[in-house]
């Protein structure tokens, strides 16, 4: 019924940048939270960053802090995850998630509703 597609993975040396894309589609929802997470082989998945409804706040994993910048464009359905200043420890597959709105209403908590397939990216030093 939802569907979430990252895109914007792909392989660039250390110090350089990419701009993940997520978009949902299917049924019509109100999204809440946005956010984006990461997992490397043979590790959990871990939080990156959220924003909430209206883009009004954000919030960082202590690791990326000042090198990525979440955003949302409700009217695209879309969340974004500027990278900049990636790390080889950046590596990892990442994965966009969305909390939907129950009776219009969002509220706040911590788990996700939606989640999309991941996408790729690889930093090499």
């Amino acid at each position: 019924q939802v569907q979430l597609v990252e895109s914007g993975g792909g392989l660039v040396q250390a110090g350089g940048s990419l701009r993940l894309s997520c978009a949902a589609s299917g049924q019509t929802f109100t999204s809440c939270t946005m956010g984006w997470f990461r997992r490397a082989p043979g590790k959990k998945r871990t939080f990156v960053a959220a924003i909430s409804r209206y883009g009004d706040s954000t919030d960082y994993a202590d690791s990326v802090k000042g090198r990525f910048t979440i955003s949302r464009d409700n009217a695209k359905n879309t969340v974004y995850l500027q990278m900049d200043s990636l790390r080889p420890e950046d590596t990892a597959v990442y994965y966009c998630a969305v909390q939907r709105a129950r009776d219009e209403t969002c509220y706040l908590r911590e788990e996700y509703d939606y989640w999309g397939q991941g996408t790729q990216v690889t930093v090499s030093s």
